[in-house]
């Protein structure tokens, strides 16, 4: 367990160091800089290049900004927010992220899973049909589009929610359908394909022969063993969808970190952009991680050091 751990920290140093490096470099490399599009003197923009160490050899840059990084100092916003920190920027508008983001994976998990049950169940009859047209649907409908649906009817046409802002519980409605959909989708194939194969187990026959109630059979013995490719899904998942959607974030203006990376973006914004790509990219390591270890709490007979390869 330890030499697993200590495997997978190194690793994760690794990739926190590569994506760092990229980005930072990627970011220098591309035409224009943070201040080309602000009307400004040279002598201003130097100056301003000086306070933020633009200044420096690109090599010293990129020593000193891993020097911070280690010690959890993500810098100063250059153009997004002068005057405030990265810390700050990810501190703000995190919650705003992990409250839709939560909310639309747990609609994802509940409608997902009950519709995989029912496809797996009733495979071949309609009601296996209409599960997958609707989990069709939601795979090939970009959530952008989703999000324009949505605000046209219940916003613009009924009425009935709010299009944009972050108040109340009403705007949380339509974000967090429009982040569920393609989750649900990828929930709901993924539980019925594995639930198919695990309902032909010889284990399943035979606690069906012991006279145990189909509902037992189902909940008890069969969905069990067929969260295991939902929980390697819900990784990636979680990542991305708690620390924000950036479409969707933007269209319903919410104070978000993926509205913040999109922002930083196009401000050429250098400190932002890798703050919020080391961000990313922590938590997404993190939720992978904690993948691992529900492996071995969902079917015991996975092993860590089979996950080491």
């Amino acid at each position: 367990m330890l030499k697993y751990v200590l495997k997978r920290l190194v690793a994760s140093i690794i990739t926190i160091w590569v994506v760092v490096s990229a980005t930072f470099f990627l970011m220098r490399f591309m035409p224009g800089g943070p201040f080309d599009g602000e009307k400004m003197t040279a002598q201003t923009k130097k100056n301003l290049e000086v306070k933020y160490g633009l200044d420096k050899p690109l090599g010293e840059q990129y020593i000193n900004y891993l020097g911070n990084l280690v010690k959890w100092d993500l810098g100063d916003s250059i153009v997004t927010y002068p005057g405030r920190t990265v810390n700050w920027i990810v501190n703000y508008s995190f919650p705003a992220s992990a409250k839709v983001g939560a909310l639309s994976i747990v609609a994802s998990l509940i409608i997902g899973i009950l519709l995989g049950i029912v496809s797996a169940l009733k495979q071949g009859k309609w009601q296996d049909q209409f599960c997958m047209f609707l989990a069709t649907l939601g795979v090939t409908i970009p959530s952008f589009v989703i999000s324009a649906v949505l605000i046209y009817y219940f916003a613009v046409q009924w009425k009935l929610l709010p299009a944009t802002g972050f108040s109340g519980p009403k705007n949380y409605i339509m974000p967090v359908i429009a982040l569920a959909g393609s989750s649900t989708a990828f929930i709901t194939r993924l539980t019925r394909n594995r639930l198919i194969d695990v309902l032909k187990a010889d284990y399943i026959r035979t606690a069906k022969a012991k006279g145990l109630s189909e509902t037992t059979v189902i909940f008890k013995h069969a969905l069990k063993n067929s969260m295991i490719p939902v929980v390697t899904y819900m990784g990636p998942l979680i990542a991305a969808v708690l620390t924000g959607s950036f479409v969707v974030e933007k269209i319903f203006s919410i104070p978000g970190l993926g509205r913040e990376f999109v922002q930083s973006v196009t401000n050429r914004d250098y400190t932002t952009l890798l703050g919020v790509t080391v961000f990313f990219c922590i938590f997404l390591i993190v939720a992978n991680f904690v993948v691992d270890i529900l492996y071995v709490l969902i079917d015991p007979r996975i092993k860590l050091e089979n996950s080491e390869s």
